[in-house]
């Protein structure tokens, strides 16, 4: 593909999962995007969806596609985007981001693969103040 298509690269951007504790003691787990970038990002658009294969039965699965906005994110921050279900953890979950920064538009796909939302794949994300998984 020519370069000049391909738009800016996206750099310093990231989508996270983290579990947190819910007041009854639940935990719940949730996608945030992180910008570690230095400028403004708005005008932002994010859409989700998982699909994979139902690995006792074979058959195609796919989830709805959410869609969420963002008016502004500022340097450093973090946004939490939405509630991620343990039941999808096995289905490959996407998030394509889309965004304008200093009047040029950025997009970029993110990908968490089937399985790795796990407690033995968390991190240390001292930009969250605990644990995740982070791509990007």
């Amino acid at each position: 593909m020519r370069e000049e298509l391909k738009g800016p690269k996206v750099e310093n951007v990231k989508m996270v999962v983290v579990p947190e504790k819910n007041e009854d003691g639940s935990v719940q787990h949730y996608v945030y995007l992180l910008s570690l970038r230095d400028d403004i990002m708005e005008g932002i658009i994010i859409t989700s969806k998982g699909y994979g294969q139902n690995l006792t039965t074979g058959e195609t699965v796919q989830t709805s596609m959410l869609r969420h906005s963002l008016e502004v994110l500022l340097p450093n921050e973090a946004a939490r985007i939405e509630p991620i279900m343990e039941e999808v953890f096995g289905l490959t979950n996407e998030y394509w981001l889309s965004f304008w920064a200093d009047d040029v538009m950025y997009d970029k796909k993110f990908i968490f693969l089937p399985e790795t939302i796990d407690e033995r794949n968390y991190r240390e994300i001292p930009e969250m103040g605990g644990v995740g998984i982070m791509v990007g």
